[in-house]
């Protein structure tokens, strides 16, 4: 069995480098700078969608200077603004220990997501990481769940996604791959369940559980 993780509110929680970078580019680029508490909602979608949003339709020339501004910060500093989630590690080790092969599948930039993978130490127990490329190109969850399968050769009935946010379990029911969401992240119950999710679990070690209950 595969099991693809996302990687922001499933792995790590990346609240505070995610929120700093958002504030920061909104500043430089003189927009009205939110609250933490409202920018909650951009923890998991891809940074172009969020940062589209963001800038809103009337500054369409600023998009690109904000992108600029919130990688600048992101690559030096924002990026390590970030810690594993309690028990993950240890997930990740019993999930192994059912014979699992492991994947990490974000909307993340790849360049990003393997130094942070590589920061925490968890690499050895992950056969590949996938995210998007810098220009955008797979930044959409279902197209890079689907990257993962046809690189690896995995077939749809070896597979299951796990996440925090709908764009997970959407991506993986396009992939026909069944998903779980992960409580202890950013999605609701509501959230997960609606777009979705076959189960949920509310913390990290009951994800080994739950995996082999769908073996």
């Amino acid at each position: 069995m595969h099991i693809l993780f996302d990687l922001d509110g499933t792995l790590t929680d990346s609240r505070l480098g995610i929120i700093n970078c958002l504030q920061h580019t909104m500043a430089a680029n003189h927009l009205p700078v939110p609250a933490a508490e409202d920018l909650l909602w951009c923890i998991g979608p891809p940074i172009q969608e969020t940062l589209k949003k963001l800038v809103g339709p009337d500054s369409p020339h600023l998009y690109e200077p904000a992108l600029f501004h919130y990688r600048e910060r992101y690559s030096q500093s924002g990026l390590y603004e970030n810690e594993v989630y309690p028990g993950v590690e240890e997930m990740l080790i019993e999930t192994r220990r059912l014979g699992c092969t492991l994947h990490v599948a974000t909307s993340k930039a790849e360049i990003y997501a393997r130094r942070i993978i590589s920061h925490f130490g968890l690499d050895p127990h992950f056969s590949s990481i996938t995210g998007s490329e810098l220009d955008g190109t797979r930044s959409d969850k279902a197209e890079i769940i689907s990257h993962i399968l046809k690189t690896n050769g995995i077939d749809q009935s070896q597979a299951i996604m796990i996440g925090d946010r709908k764009h997970d379990m959407i991506g993986a029911a396009k992939n026909g791959i069944p998903a779980i969401g992960a409580l202890w992240g950013y999605g609701s119950g509501g959230e997960l369940i609606e777009s979705g999710a076959i189960l949920c679990a509310r913390v990290p070690h009951l994800i080994a559980e739950l995996v082999d209950s769908m073996r």
